[in-house]
């Protein structure tokens, strides 16, 4: 694999970012937290701009708006479904090339997986700390075409898609989040009440144009990234920026698996179970009987057929400087 250049730091001085707050991240740790995130990007000399998403979506109008008004610098302040949006608006703006733009993420969401395969603490100012060094990564993303109410859509993935088991957890999870209850053990509940009522459907698989797989999954991942679930590692062999997608299937299993094996979730050692299949490739083709749904981003979207494109290095991210010293080491 070609090594990418690691990027010299922004000079965050000379620059004015763009904030999008997502006010109910977090279960509205968002609006409650905003004003210490905003005097400690203040105090670090840090100039901006900061507008509140109102509605769904919002965070990618504002981001098309910024890019129009001449911002390349923007702050995302929420969590994974905000940079879900916020990516979004990059690829629908046509004034530059996505790349152009450099995103950071100060996380304030209940899930925060995208932050964790760049060493990004949640701790605010040690955030602003990796934002104010302005180390950048330039990572790849998906193109995820899917159906909703019998029409073709289509979005971007900056991190991990769930397709079947995973989709319906995150949707029940969504729902226990919207009413306050949050936290690692919540996503747990999920998906064990999720388990037991959840069928496997038959699918079939391409990736490349070759078919891999023709049989019965319970659960299906794809991404650039390694984490999601709040910590889970579905994709642990997943790399940023190799040019490749990352597929982790799940053949029917019984309870017990789960109960016994569910460290193997977090610790990056799930291909160590039988029932797990691991794949890679550029174009990833899904379809099933019956369908089954798809979320991105931990965002529930729409359903079967699916077919994923990964699009190389097109996003440009403030990581922390270990992440860049670990990969330096690595190639």
């Amino acid at each position: 694999m070609k090594a990418q250049t690691l990027d010299r730091p922004t000079v965050v001085g000379d620059v004015k970012w763009f904030v999008i707050v997502n006010p109910i991240a977090g279960s509205g740790k968002g609006l409650d937290d905003y004003p210490l995130i905003s005097k400690l990007l203040r105090d670090n000399g840090i100039a901006c701009e900061s507008v509140f998403t109102e509605h769904k979506c919002h965070a990618t109008e504002l981001t098309v708006s910024a890019v129009e008004q001449g911002f390349r610098h923007i702050i995302v302040v929420g969590g994974d479904g905000t940079l879900h949006e916020v990516v979004n608006g990059l690829f629908i703006q046509k004034r530059v090339a996505p790349s152009d733009i450099t995103i950071a993420v100060i996380a304030v969401g209940t899930g925060n997986d995208w932050i964790r395969m760049y060493g990004i603490p949640t701790h605010y100012s040690e955030a602003i700390r990796a934002l104010k060094e302005g180390y950048t990564f330039l990572q790849d993303v998906s193109e995820v075409d899917y159906e909703e109410s019998q029409y073709r859509q289509m979005r971007y993935m900056a991190n991990v898609a769930g397709v079947g088991f995973d989709a319906v957890v995150n949707h029940l999870y969504q729902h226990k989040k919207a009413s306050g209850r949050t936290g690692r053990w919540v996503y747990l509940w999920s998906m064990l009440r999720t388990f037991f009522s959840h069928k496997s459907a038959g699918v079939k698989i391409w990736i490349d144009d070759r078919l891999v797989f023709n049989g019965l999954l319970f659960s299906i991942a794809i991404g650039v990234g390694r984490y999601n679930g709040g910590g889970m590692q579905q994709l642990p062999a997943a790399i940023a920026d190799d040019d490749l997608l990352d597929i982790t299937m799940i053949r029917p299993l019984h309870w017990w698996h789960v109960i016994f094996r569910i460290r193997r979730l977090f610790n990056g050692t799930i291909y160590s179970i039988g029932h797990v299949l691991h794949a890679q490739g550029k174009k990833i083709r899904i379809e099933s009987s019956p369908e089954i749904p798809l979320e991105v981003d931990g965002e529930w979207l729409g359903v079967t057929p699916i077919e994923f494109r990964v699009q190389h290095r097109e996003v440009r991210v403030i990581v922390n400087k270990s992440f860049l010293d670990k990969v330096s080491k690595q190639r």
